[in-house]
């Protein structure tokens, strides 16, 4: 049963996607608040490089928030509805979701957005924004993000929990997923490089250094000097969701294209790091950046993030603007 949920929720959002895709993408535009909300883009840079500035995390956070949204219904804001009364399971509570970080920083967009021309700007423009921005502060890539999304009035944990990519995905899982809202496995070796910053959580890795295949063993595809190094920062402890561990041990900080470096010496912190390594086309990206030092990771990271931002969007009469990213309007 589980299986035939799972597949019947992955039809229907690879005939989402298509079809929200064709029809409203054509819609967006980079001067879409140029009258009706000037200056709203420079708002969005100027909260978002404050907070980013003084917590650099929230560069991978959002980054890594705008890549849960738009997998799930497109890039319309789901993922930023709270729980409510009616609909305690929204894609904010999913698995996935629980360890992201970023949801204040739009918030505070958001409220000084409202106070600047209310009932304008969308939470899909300013998660789509504010996850660019977040990158350029810590002198990452940039790209252009075009405007116009509509937010979605539909948030389900359950959609988020089937469709968002696992961190314990095999390369074939991996290229499905992608490919079902239109991403190539070029995109998908590409956006993995996104861990090149940031951190991941010790009990989503527990098990690869500890019990692999449920004989006390650790995951074979892990160099022993860095299983060594994880075990030594990441305990057998049960329910730790707090311990951490940097995804790119060479330049944790830095956006660059170490990631890939550590992924060719069998050093990636996941095991869809690790089934990189397992396809034709993604490890020949891998050992391109390694070699030329990562001479067109940047470039095309800006690419494939233009890609990805366009993913299902709702625009003109579909969705809405919300008042607040939390909550549908009323």
């Amino acid at each position: 049963m589980a299986v035939l949920k799972f597949q019947k929720l992955f039809s229907l959002f690879v005939l989402f996607s298509m079809v929200s895709a064709m029809a409203y993408t054509e819609e967006l535009s980079l001067d879409y608040y140029k009258y009706s909300c000037p200056g709203a883009e420079d708002i969005v840079k100027r909260i978002t490089k404050q907070y980013v500035s003084h917590v650099p995390s929230f560069a991978p956070g959002l980054l890594r928030m705008i890549f849960h949204d738009c997998i799930v219904r497109g890039c319309e804001g789901s993922l930023l509805l709270d729980p409510t009364a009616s609909n305690n399971q929204t894609e904010k509570t999913a698995i996935p979701n629980v360890t992201l970080k970023g949801f204040v920083v739009v918030e505070a967009i958001k409220s000084a957005l409202e106070k600047h021309c209310p009932g304008v700007v969308s939470c899909a423009d300013i998660l789509a924004l504010s996850s660019r921005d977040a990158i350029t502060t810590i002198n990452g890539p940039s790209w252009d993000v075009p405007l116009g999304r509509k937010d979605g009035k539909i948030s389900l944990a359950s959609e988020a929990n089937a469709l968002i990519p696992s961190p314990f995905s095999n390369i074939s899982t991996l290229k499905q997923e992608f490919a079902a809202v239109g991403l190539t496995t070029k995109d998908l070796v590409v956006l993995s490089g996104s861990h090149t910053i940031g951190h991941g959580h010790c009990f989503i890795i527990q098990s690869r250094l500890y019990n692999f295949s449920g004989r006390g063993d650790t995951d074979p595809a892990l160099s022993p000097g860095y299983a060594a190094f994880l075990k030594n920062r990441c305990k057998p402890i049960p329910g730790d969701m707090k311990s951490i561990v940097a995804m790119d041990k060479i330049t944790p900080r830095v956006f660059d294209e170490k990631y890939y470096t550590m992924v060719s010496q069998n050093r990636g912190l996941f095991q869809s790091d690790a089934a990189l390594l397992n396809d034709p086309e993604t490890k020949n990206y891998i050992d391109l950046q390694v070699n030329t030092m990562g001479s067109s990771f940047a470039h095309d990271f800006a690419v494939s993030m233009s890609k990805m931002i366009k993913i299902g969007v709702l625009t003109g009469k579909q969705g809405e603007v919300r008042k607040k990213c939390g909550a549908v309007n009323a």
